[in-house]
């Protein structure tokens, strides 16, 4: 059940990577631009071996959807659901990458005055949590998790930076 549950989730991981592909198509073609790229390519990598470790390790330890499962399956709903609004707020300028269109204003969304970065902390951030209590992959938290918290730290950097310096000046 653990592997069709993470599969699923991967499933439409892809599906909202696919239209981020469609945006970042648009926006570059529109003249906009991408920033942070290695950044970028780290989360994803993190991103893959989080799903990668996690899986292996729940088929090693033949782990049980517990109580612990259930709460990680209600943090892993929970973060697509938030990775859906996010995605709907922002409309053709989401991506998963850091890029800006020509143009980009800042969205004052109520969501994004409650939360900073609610792509971080509502989807990314409980997903993972999420994950890691449905697969009880302590081992891929506690190995990967404190690299992911120093790559998705720079990206919020990156993220503030550009607000401050192109967004809000645009908007």
């Amino acid at each position: 059940m653990i592997i069709s549950i993470v599969l699923v989730v991967f499933l439409v991981r892809l599906w909202f990577l696919k239209i981020s592909i469609q945006h970042e198509r648009m926006i570059l073609k529109d003249g906009g631009r991408e920033y942070g790229a290695k950044n970028t390519r780290y989360l994803t990598i993190l991103h893959i071996l989080f799903y990668l470790f996690s899986l292996v390790e729940a088929l090693i330890k033949h782990s049980p959807v517990d109580m612990l499962g259930v709460i990680g399956i209600v943090l892993l709903i929970f973060s697509m659901c938030m990775l859906y609004l996010v995605q709907s707020i922002l409309g053709e300028i989401w991506t998963v990458k850091l890029m800006i269109a020509k143009n980009h204003t800042y969205n004052d969304h109520i969501l994004f005055r409650v939360v900073k970065h609610p792509n971080y902390y509502l989807n990314i951030i409980p997903e993972l949590v999420g994950l890691t209590l449905l697969c009880h992959s302590w081992l891929a938290a506690v190995f990967l998790a404190p690299f992911y918290t120093l790559v998705l730290w720079r990206r919020i950097r990156e993220e503030e930076e550009l607000l401050e310096k192109v967004i809000l000046p645009n908007s």
